[in-house]
This record gives structure tokens, sequence and C-alpha cells, in this order.
């Protein structure tokens, strides 16, 4: 059966934009796989897809090898067990766009054929006391003998010098440097200039500067807006609920219409003839 590349979105991190590279993606397999000897940037079928149930931006890459699929899924420096909800999303997804570009139908008698799943999380953060293997059915049944399954190796810093652990010491300077400097330019420059001198991810570094700049302040203009978009629906929650106090006051006659200003300064004027206007229309 012929493969056929999955699509592809616009607007990348460094983790895909690293690993479209083909030359990198088999360094990244060898490093898996050491022991495999034979495979080369032809045996690799990139098919990482789409972003699952979400339009958010996420570090997962799926390839496929010797009849095996590989899933690495990035975790960031937050630790969350929620990661194999993740896994286990993009497993599904990926089987389902498998067998729609090998033009193999489920709902037939024929058994249709599987690659091999292997998944892999790439935590970026520290270590610590976290687990090198971690599965569903332990995390969130307690081990229960449950009727799915999705296990996971968990991979973090270490002494080795291949490609994930070079990628995983970009990222833990890049925290460094938006941490000095916030997320600016220079941060990224930083990072960029640091890696090099240390020879770490130095050739991609070195062929996509400009780029990495680029993808870099995309995300962070993105990472602002989400925060400045968060924040201004906590401020509106906690408003709305100021204005419901206001308005259950009112019709208990605690306070006078006139009383809302002193009671609640925190409201605008425009707020407060929000509340005066429920108040008159239930009245």
């Amino acid at each position: 059966m012929s493969e056929i590349k999955a699509k592809r979105t616009a607007k990348n991190s460094v983790f895909l934009d690293l690993f479209q590279n083909k030359s990198y993606l088999l360094k990244l397999y060898q490093a898996l796989h050491p022991e495999d000897l034979t495979v080369t940037e032809d045996s690799l079928t990139d098919v990482t897809i789409e972003n699952v149930l979400t339009d958010n931006l996420y570090n997962d890459l799926g390839f496929i090898v010797n009849n095996k699929l590989m899933i690495l899924i990035e975790a960031q420096s937050t630790w969350t067990m929620n990661i194999l909800v993740r896994v286990f999303l993009y497993l599904a997804q990926s089987y389902h766009e498998y067998f729609q570009r090998t033009s193999q139908n489920y709902y037939k008698s024929k058994k249709v054929k599987m690659p091999k799943p292997e998944l892999y999380i790439i935590f970026t953060g520290n270590k610590g006391r976290k687990p090198d293997k971690i599965s569903l059915s332990k995390e969130f049944f307690k081990g229960a003998d449950i009727d799915i399954e999705v296990r996971a190796k968990v991979i973090y810093e270490s002494s080795k010098d291949d490609i994930i652990n070079q990628y995983i010491i970009f990222c833990k300077v890049l925290n460094e440097q938006t941490n000095l400097h916030g997320m600016t330019r220079t941060a990224v420059t930083e990072t960029i200039r640091i890696c090099k001198d240390r020879n770490v991810l130095s050739e991609y570094l070195l062929d996509r500067e400009k780029e990495v700049v680029t993808i870099m302040m995309s995300l962070f203009d993105e990472e602002q807006i989400m925060k400045s978009f968060i924040k201004s629906e906590r401020y509106e929650a906690a408003q709305d609920k100021v204005k419901e106090k206001a308005i259950l006051m009112l019709n208990k006659g605690k306070i006078s219409l006139d009383e809302i200003q002193i009671f609640f300064p925190e409201l605008s004027y425009e707020e407060i003839e929000e509340v005066k206007a429920e108040v008159i229309q239930l009245a």
C-alpha cells in the first residue's frame, strides 16, 4: 500500500520545524532505536496530524517506519498526567487517518493492517521523581484491568548527546532566557547564541536561525494574546459575580439604587447602569 504524507499546518513550532527535516527525523529515530542500522531517510513517512479537537498548537509528532507508528508528544515544563489523554486521542486519530490513507475499511470483514504503536512523551522540565513510564489504567483507574490501555515512555534530559536531548536542552535554555528577558526577541537570539556555543542543535540553528526567530516570536505573540484573553475572561466573570451580588442586595432592599457605587466601587458606570436596568426590569 502506498503511503500519502499527511497535510501540514502552515504554522509550526520549533519541535515540528526541526523534525520535518528527514535528516533530523532519522536522528530522532536512531536515538530511540540505536540497534536498527538499516533505516534510511526514505524509510520514514511523516504522518504528523493536525490538532485533535482543538485549534491550539501542540508539539505532537507522528511518523511510520518499518511498520511501527512512532508518536512523540511534547510536554512543556508543567507536568500533568492529562498528557496521557492527549496521547490516547492522538493515537486514535492517527490510526483513523492511516486507514483512510491506505484505503482500508474497518467496517468490512477483512482484517485491516495496523502499524505497531510506540508512544513517547518528551518532557522539557526537570525530572525530579517523575516516572519513566506512565499508563492510563494506573493513573486514571487505580491500576484496574480496563478495556483500553495506553502506555507511554517518558524522555527527560540526560547525559546523552542525541538530538532529543539537545532539543530538551534548547527548551531549558529558552526558559532561562525568557525568565531573564521576557518573551522578547532578545530571549530568542540569546537562546540561539548560547545553544550554538554549546553545540546544541547547532547545525539546525545555523541553517534556520531566521526561521527559528520568526517561529518563536509568533508563538510569543500567540501566548500573550491567550494570556490577555484569559485575563479578560476572568475579569468579566468576577465582575458578573459582583453585579449579581448588587442585584441581590437591591432586590432584598439592603441598598438603594443610589448606593450601588458606595457598596460596589469596583463596578464601572456602564456596569452600574446595567444593574439598575435589570433591577427595574425585574421590579
